[in-house]
């Protein structure tokens, strides 16, 4: 099974930034991504959303993070 979850790409000392990411759930914590969907900056609150891709993994059974379900709901992906 796969989830939509958020992974750290700058080091500790930079400003964070993080990248969506679809995971296999059997893998381990952090470990290799099975597609980079697209990208959240939390200083600026900036996203860029791939909708067919996130969409297409929602279609194919994926959960998102709580974290992940909020940033899309925001952009309207969600319409609950």
């Amino acid at each position: 099974s796969k989830d939509l979850g958020l992974v750290r790409i700058n080091k500790l000392e930079q400003l964070p930034g993080y990248r969506i990411v679809a995971i296999d759930v059997r893998s381990r914590r952090e470990g290799r991504d099975l597609r980079k969907v697209d990208f959240y900056d939390p200083i600026t609150n900036q996203t860029y959303l791939n909708f067919p891709a996130i969409l297409d993994f929602l279609k194919k059974g994926a959960q998102p993070t709580r974290t992940v379900h909020d940033i899309s709901k925001k952009a309207g992906i969600f319409t609950e």
